[in-house]
C-alpha cells in the first residue's frame, strides 16, 4: 500500500479549497487532513496511487454515480470497508472541479468528529477511584 509524498502533496493541493492540507504517514500511506480533521487518504490498494476521500453512508450513491469504488481491504481474509471513496477521474484535474468532492469530505469529517463529541458526553463519568490508603466511611448499618 505504499504511496509517494509527492502525489500525497499534489492531493493536498487539489484539496486546498477547504484550508490548507498536510499530509502524516499512514499505514503504509498518507492520511490528509485539515484544520486538524482527517478527510482524505492516499493509498495504493495494489492498482496504483488514489486519492480516497472521506464520506458517509448517505454520499454512496454520490460517489457510486462517479464511477467511485469504496476503500476496502483484506484482514485476516475477511474484506473490510470504510467511508472512503476514490476520488473522481475528473476531480483529479484540477482544485476547483475537485472543491465540491473536498468540501463533501470535510463535511463528513465534521459530523464524524461531532458524533464522537456527542458519545463522550453522553457517557456517564465514572466515579474517581478511591485512594489505597484513604480511611473507608464506616457503613450505617
Amino acid at each position: 500500500m505504499a504511496a509517494d509524498a509527492e502525489f500525497a502533496q499534489h492531493c493536498c493541493d487539489l484539496l486546498s479549497s477547504v484550508g490548507t492540507c498536510v499530509h502524516r504517514r499512514m499505514f503504509g500511506g498518507w492520511g490528509i487532513s485539515t484544520g486538524g480533521f482527517n478527510i482524505a487518504l492516499v493509498a495504493d490498494l495494489g492498482d496504483g496511487a488514489k486519492l480516497w476521500l472521506k464520506a458517509d453512508g448517505a454520499l454512496r450513491s454520490h460517489y457510486e454515480a462517479a464511477g467511485s469504488r469504496r476503500f476496502t481491504y483484506l484482514a485476516k481474509g475477511v474484506e473490510r470497508s470504510v467511508n472512503y471513496y476514490s476520488a473522481p477521474e475528473d476531480a483529479m484535474e484540477s482544485p476547483q472541479l475537485m472543491a465540491p468532492w473536498a468540501r463533501q469530505a470535510l463535511d463528513c469529517a465534521l459530523k464524524a468528529q461531532s458524533a464522537r463529541d456527542a458519545r463522550s458526553r453522553a457517557r456517564p463519568k465514572s466515579p474517581a477511584p478511591r485512594k489505597s490508603g484513604a480511611p473507608r466511611r464506616p457503613s450505617a448499618g
